[in-house]
């Protein structure tokens, strides 16, 4: 038993780099779209049915899913080079999956290390529409300089990855051919706790695996995906479910029983790394939100409310923030605003410190993770309206969201500062530093986006970039004027904690 698992294990990590969740709504879908390849993402008929406890019907049922989902459902191969797979990537598997090895996954990575022939990491993926787009988890595709893509059928194809987004740890990628097996997506505001689902994936090397359960919650945010700070600004109200879901089964889906998509598998709690009660998966109104913004835009569209807050239904935030402001605060649901940022739209809408957000549109908040959910999927522009108590007296105001940097409108790729485009920021050596160190130049790189350009060449946070396409850098200024309005290949020099100095390259997005 134990060398079967040893030999099966390698081809069911999923290879990863770093981790990320943003949520849909359904008024979102409610809106028309003259982008007339929207069509491939079809709306799941309303009159959806759901199995009932008779044991009859629900075998039927679960049959029917079965064979709908089954050929829609893909494994998705991660190779990466040697050079570019480092710790960090396994650390995120055990983060994802917990570390079934005692705390001995590190020394696995070394002994497993997968050859360039070979897949870093295995996971799953679901055909979206009849041309070839595949939903997948950031963590799935991350890190990747290959990903294979085999159907069902055991048809293989090499993909392209079309765009990530590790705040909601979703991934789109494409396949050339026609004429596909597809999922609809299903409206998962809809859904039910203790309706009847499948998860389908393939799980530890076993492809098309079917597994059955139920939605056990809703909205449930369980901080993973900024657990380990890749996700910048991560949204969690994943779907919670008792179907079995265990490594490898990241990125498959999760359908009702009528086959159609309510969510993307993405991560278990467990303390042993397989399958121990709960699975959870990323509702499909985020899902198809993310790609569809993904293939528009070439970027995820976010919306902000600008508002720095408190979970009131979380006692020990509760306690911890009346103990250092010396406050009364009493444990409740909503959202208790603490502050603003810089251009916030709350702000302007009128919304003031003490205030208490308790709906957003038609949408009950309770807790951060609802406010997730009924933000997270809005883009700039969209005028969300605010209900709020203050005072006792609760009252209801239009907000305007705004991006990070208080724009109101849509960007593409196009759009982004070049910091933006490499995924990092920069700041400055000081002099001392430079001469304790032997440098002429260098500025240290800072909020690393993972699955970046930066990121891909194995850059993180506090290394050390000396040179850009054979110039030194000693500012932020110096790098977005090298890389400004600069296409072709970009070639950067750096240094890692241990002193050693690469030089890597990539093409400029």
């Amino acid at each position: 038993m134990k060398t079967t698992f040893k030999k099966l294990l390698p081809f069911a990590v999923v290879g990863v780099l770093s981790g990320a969740t943003t949520v849909g709504a359904l008024q979102y879908f409610g809106h028309s779209s003259n982008n007339g390849d929207q069509s491939y993402f079809t709306t799941a008929a309303p009159n959806t049915s759901f199995a009932g406890m008779n044991t009859g019907a629900v075998g039927d049922d679960f049959v029917k899913a079965a064979k709908t989902t089954v050929p829609a459902v893909v494994t998705i191969k991660n190779y990466q080079s040697r050079t570019s797979s480092r710790a960090s990537e396994q650390d995120l598997f055990d983060f994802f999956f917990g570390d079934p090895f005692g705390g001995r996954g590190q020394q696995r990575q070394k002994q497993q290390q997968a050859p360039d022939n070979m897949p870093s990491g295995m996971g799953s993926g679901v055909i979206i529409s009849p041309d070839g787009y595949i939903i997948s988890n950031n963590h799935v595709v991350a890190g990747a300089n290959k990903l294979e893509v085999v159907l069902s059928n055991k048809k293989s194809y090499i993909a392209t990855l079309v765009g990530t987004d590790p705040n909601t740890d979703i991934s789109l990628l494409k396949i050339e051919e026609k004429g596909l097996p597809y999922l609809n997506f299903a409206n998962s505001d809809n859904i039910d706790v203790g309706q009847w689902v499948l998860a389908v994936g393939n799980p530890l090397g076993l492809n098309s695996t079917v597994t059955a359960g139920i939605v056990s919650a809703k909205g449930r945010g369980i901080g993973i995906l900024g657990g380990q700070g890749k996700a910048t600004n991560p949204i969690e109200s994943f779907i919670q479910t008792d179907a079995a879901i265990n490594p490898g089964n990241s990125g498959g889906a999760l359908v009702n029983t009528n086959g159609e998509l309510i969510g993307i598998n993405s991560a278990i709690q467990s303390t042993t790394g397989y399958y121990q009660g709960y699975g959870f998966a990323v509702p499909s109104n985020l899902a198809r939100k993310i790609v569809e913004d993904i293939k528009k835009f070439g970027i995820v569209q976010r919306g902000f409310l600008g508002v720095q807050s408190l979970d009131l239904s979380n006692d020990q935030l509760v306690s911890s923030y009346n103990k250092q402001f010396k406050t009364n605060l009493k444990v409740g649901s909503g959202i208790y605003i603490t502050g603003f940022g810089e251009n916030s739209g709350a702000e302007d809408a009128g919304l003031k410190k003490g205030d208490v957000i308790t709906k957003v549109d038609n949408y009950d908040i309770t807790d951060f993770a609802d406010l997730s959910m009924s933000i997270g999927s809005k883009r700039p522009g969209d005028k969300v309206q605010v209900t709020y108590s203050r005072n006792g007296k609760e009252s209801t105001t239009s907000v305007t969201l705004r991006d990070q940097k208080g724009g109101t409108s849509t960007r593409t790729k196009a759009d982004l500062s070049v910091t933006e485009k490499i995924g990092s920021e920069f700041d400055p050596l000081t002099e001392r530093f430079k001469t304790e160190y032997g440098l002429n130049s260098g500025v240290v790189a800072k909020n690393v986006s993972e699955g970046s350009e930066m990121a891909k060449i194995g850059i993180v946070d506090n290394y050390i970039i000396i040179e850009i396409n054979g110039k030194p850098v000693n500012s932020q200024k110096d790098v977005e004027k090298i890389l400004e309005k600069y296409q072709g290949n970009v070639q950067v020099k750096f240094v890692d904690d241990y002193g050693r100095i690469y030089t890597k390259g990539f093409k400029m997005p």
